[in-house]
């Protein structure tokens, strides 16, 4: 039989590779210098890139929303009505018209005072802010998946950006030392001392003090405390975040020297074995006021179930775990939970067997909620694996699949969220089909924020009306 045909009787491209023409190509060997180039020549592109989203200072700046986009997605009046009310008060921003009688574009901290004045003077009927229940703390949610590619960052980024149009406080914190989520937000960290580290090393130190107070009773000697440890004392989480191009979202950033913490916390670990390490993390959030400041706290995750990922799934209520629809992210994904398992369950065990010995109460990690979200979703091609994996782990994941359009492809290349893109360039059709995936992703994900801070509440209330009763 005979091939014919384009490409017949043509070799495969590996065969005949001439080993003289291979060497010209090769280059020269690579020593570790040159990852420093390449880290060089890396960045340099880099800032070249994020430069294009920044103003001449060097600094991102959210572009501004038309009356279509507030009227449609942000506040919910009608359209004719926004403007009279405008017209009829002239305290309130009036926004600005890139042409003469053109359409009226506001800053988002114009339309956070603009929802401000809706709540207070608008219809009741009507939610203008966001539920969240007087007197509780903020919700944190973890956004983690040892398997990189998932969409984890850009789930967290959208989220933050959604709870923020929505009118929510938002922190963000960046896990992971590759700094994509700090990038996206225009943070710049100079060192580790600008990144969650010192809030793990303050934690440490707190309990080393409480350490030390316990063996100078006991007429012990006291274990040393280092500088670097002496430093993290004088700084809380309020030092550390950040204003960004959001009005409503500050950040912790991440940078490359953050990848240390994964070192230096079980060294501090090995030298105190009192110090609940998993802890560190929400222990100074709530200690320096963080879950009264802010309404939601986004902290994204490095691939990997190191130290850093185990203090924010320690610290989370609800835990988001980003996959696509295929089976090797499947499996990946179990074996991820499989993990979460051995680990916190080792960790209750180890902790638990004093706790008995010594008739204190047992630790229990809880989650408010944990859902599997699937990502980047093509209809055509993944619907029968989508359906497969809802009704595997049904109860673990979220009904709703972000799909992939060219919105996200767009906003991917520019180190920018969807929600910053600007809809003009854009066909208007492709720009809401875009906003609708995390749109809808957002509203699955504030279902689990409401009914969290709703059980919460009603705990509460319960437990204020039985110490009522009680004291009668």
């Amino acid at each position: 039989m005979s091939l014919t045909g384009p490409g017949a009787g043509t070799p495969p491209p590996y065969f005949n590779i001439s080993p003289d023409a291979a060497l010209d190509e090769l280059g020269s060997p690579v020593g570790t210098d040159g990852f420093g180039e390449a880290a060089r020549m890396a960045a340099q592109g880099r800032e070249d890139l994020i430069s294009r989203g920044l103003d001449p200072e060097g600094r991102k700046s959210l572009r501004l929303f038309s009356t279509w986009e507030i009227t449609r997605y942000l506040i919910p009046v009608a359209t004719p009505h926004f403007r009279r009310v405008l017209k009829a008060n002239s305290e309130l921003p009036q926004g600005r018209s890139e042409t003469e009688g053109g359409a009226k574009w506001f800053t988002l901290d114009e339309v956070l005072r603009l929802r401000a004045f809706f709540a207070a003077e608008g219809s009741k009927a009507k939610e203008y802010l966001p539920y969240r229940p007087e007197g509780l703390p903020a919700k944190i949610c973890a956004v983690a998946n040892f398997k990189g590619g998932v969409g984890k960052t850009s789930t967290a980024a959208h989220l933050a950006m959604s709870a923020a149009l929505d009118g929510y406080r938002v922190l963000v914190i960046d896990l992971d030392s590759q700094g994509s989520m700090t990038s996206i937000f225009g943070g710049r960290i100079a060192d580790e001392w600008g990144t969650v580290f010192p809030l793990l090393a303050r934690d440490y130190a707190e309990s080393l003090q409480a350490e030390n107070r316990a063996r100078m009773g006991r007429g012990e000697p006291p274990l040393p405390l280092d500088e670097t440890l002496a430093e993290a004392l004088n700084l809380g989480a309020a030092d550390l975040a950040a204003s960004t191009h959001w009005p409503n979202i500050d950040l912790i950033g991440a940078q490359l020297n953050l990848y240390w913490a994964e070192f230096q916390v079980p060294v501090w670990r090995t030298a105190h074995r009192g110090w609940k390490l998993w802890d560190a993390l929400a222990n100074r959030l709530e200690a320096d006021g963080m879950l009264e400041r802010y309404d939601v706290i986004i902290l994204d995750t490095p691939p990997a179930l190191g130290y850093l990922t185990i203090n924010a799934l320690a610290a989370a209520d609800i835990l988001l775990v980003p996959l696509g629809a295929s089976f090797l992210e499947f499996d990946s994904t179990g074996r991820f939970f499989d993990m979460l398992h051995a680990t916190f369950s080792s960790i209750e065990e180890g902790e638990n067997l004093a706790a008995r010995a010594l008739g204190q109460p047992e630790l229990r990690f809880e989650w408010d909620a944990v859902r599997a979200v699937v990502t980047r979703f093509n209809n055509a091609q993944q619907m029968e694996m989508a359906n497969l994996m809802q009704a595997y782990i049904s109860p673990f994941m979220s009904p709703y699949r972000q799909d992939f359009t060219a919105l996200v492809g767009q906003a991917g290349e520019q180190v920018a969220g969807i929600y910053e893109a600007d809809y003009r360039d854009f066909n208007r059709e492709t720009y809401i089909r875009g906003r609708e995936t995390f749109d809808a992703t957002y509203a699955a994900f504030k279902r689990l924020l409401i009914g969290a801070w709703r059980r919460d509440e009603l705990a509460a209330q319960i437990a204020a009306r039985t110490a009522t009763e009680g004291a009668a």
